[in-house]
């Protein structure tokens, strides 16, 4: 009888860790690389993104979500670290945060020393350098698979000679009748396809991310993918001319109308018209992995993170490519699935991408790192009319790329509930040498600059104080010493 009493304790002890071991949320992490908030599920009834649209009905969609920088590098430190640009003082391309932050510990890391298994198929960490710390081997349980790579060079992979392209002789389209294996993102889903197989026979809870590389350009998605769309039904941009009192310091040399690329409409045209391909091939990508999670029916305990590192401009504001202040640079696409939460969800609350690393770690049951500069969104999550923040904060230098050096201006610019305002800000001593403002509800295009406008006079110092508070909110390796 004492044997039976003391069985029946072990096992009383043994049942909750055993069930909290069950309880553990496994997390699918997927990343795509310069797509704005540009898909049907945003509002957008040309585009065709039915596996993400699929996501957004089984999850909450962020309508107003924003990234750190409009720049791959700077954006995805920051993300995976949860520090501001500021904070880890990367602001180019070839800079890694390690070099300046060598300690500091990535969502993965921390999901790693939770006791999760993490992997990275395709393009998570920048992927412009190919030395030690490339893909930041650090953040893995495992090396990382197709995560280096030039998109200049996504050439089509096929045996024998390459099919004929079918786009016209502007560089950044190529329209070729290959398989979706031929390209990057093809490549991607097959290896996250064969990693989830992998990982099914794990006894261990895991952070999978998985990275495609669409729609970055070159718009060179298989054929198939343009033929969805009727070319003659594909809109150009209403304003490609810059917006009116704009500083030439907001502006880049990407523009439509220079010396290298004086597009015409119907060169706007077929870029749309690869962007829209080069969507729908990477929305497909997604759809095959989501299927084989749901296949291996891993889905039900897996949270899914679905976002985008930065937008675009194709035309708008007379520009093309990014590294602007504007919105469609700064805002992006983000989705969150869980299963706790209903799907249909959607809020309109101010988000910025430095507030994933926080809310994966509450949506797991783990403790959140107390250096982290975002907020958890699991409130929104549980109450989609949850009031999100006051502003969220892009920035980026100029020039563009200062290559591992000090840049010699830095614009900050806060999104509120209706406007858009700027400062762009001598690096070194603070000055403010150039302001805009948008005002949305007004203008929600950004075509002209309201900063003199007396209609806005009073809500300026709000504004600055709003843009302060976020600026001083990054802590630079400087303010630590």
């Amino acid at each position: 009888m004492r044997l039976l009493v003391l069985c029946f304790v072990a096992v009383l002890f043994t049942l909750p860790s055993l069930a909290k071991g069950a309880e553990q949320k496994n997390v699918l992490f997927i990343a795509v690389d310069d797509l704005r908030a540009q898909l049907n599920c945003y509002g957008d009834d040309l585009v065709i993104s039915p596996h993400v649209d699929r996501l957004a009905a089984e999850g909450t969609l962020f309508e107003r979500a924003y990234c750190q920088q409009t720049v791959c590098n700077p954006s995805r430190a920051s993300v995976m670290t949860g520090l501001r640009p500021d904070t880890l003082r990367v602001y180019d391309l070839p800079t890694h945060f390690r070099q300046i932050r060598p300690d500091a510990v990535t969502l993965p890391q921390s999901m790693m020393q939770a006791g999760y298994y993490a992997r990275d198929v395709g393009k998570i960490f920048h992927n412009y350098r190919q030395d030690e710390y490339q893909g930041d081997p650090t953040s893995w349980s495992v090396p990382a698979v197709l995560h280096y790579g030039t998109h200049g060079k996504d050439l089509p992979q096929v045996e024998g000679e390459i099919p004929p392209d079918h786009s016209s002789a502007l560089t950044q389209t190529k329209s070729r009748d290959v398989p979706d294996y031929a390209y990057y993102d093809g490549q991607v889903a097959d290896a996250a396809i064969k990693a989830l197989h992998e990982i099914k026979e794990l006894d261990q809870p895991f952070f999978f991310a998985v990275g495609f590389w669409k729609p970055h350009l070159p718009f060179n998605a298989p054929k198939k993918y343009w033929d969805m769309y009727n070319r003659e039904n594909i809109p150009v941009p209403e304003h490609i001319g810059h917006p009116e009192n704009v500083p030439e310091i907001a502006l880049t040399k990407y523009r439509i109308d220079g010396s290298k690329n004086n597009l015409t409409t119907e060169d706007l045209r077929e870029l749309h018209h690869g962007h829209l391909a080069a969507i729908t091939y990477m929305d497909a990508q997604i759809g095959r992995v989501l299927t084989e999670l749901d296949s291996l029916d891993m889905r039900k305990n897996t949270i899914i993170i679905f976002w985008s590192d930065h937008g675009l401009h194709i035309g708008e504001h007379g520009l093309y490519s990014k590294t602007t202040l504007f919105e469609l640079d700064a805002q992006v696409p983000m989705i969150i699935a869980t299963p706790d939460h209903p799907g249909g969800q959607r809020t309109d609350a101010l988000v910025e991408l430095l507030d994933i690393y926080p809310t994966v770690m509450e949506l797991a049951g783990l403790e959140v790192p107390n250096v982290l500069e975002g907020k958890s969104l699991v409130p929104l999550l549980n109450d989609p009319e949850t009031p999100g923040a006051a502003a969220a904060m892009t920035q980026t230098p100029r020039p563009n790329y200062p290559r591992g050096k000090t840049p010699e201006v830095m614009g900050y610019s806060i999104r509120t509930d209706t406007l858009r305002y700027t400062e762009w800000r001598d690096h070194l001593t603070g000055k403010v040498i150039a302001r805009e403002l948008y005002d949305h509800e007004q203008d929600p295009l950004e075509t002209v600059n309201a900063i003199g406008d007396d209609l806005y006079a009073d809500q300026l110092p709000e504004l600055e104080k709003l843009l302060e508070e976020k600026v001083s909110s990054a802590h630079p390796p400087e303010a630590k010493k």
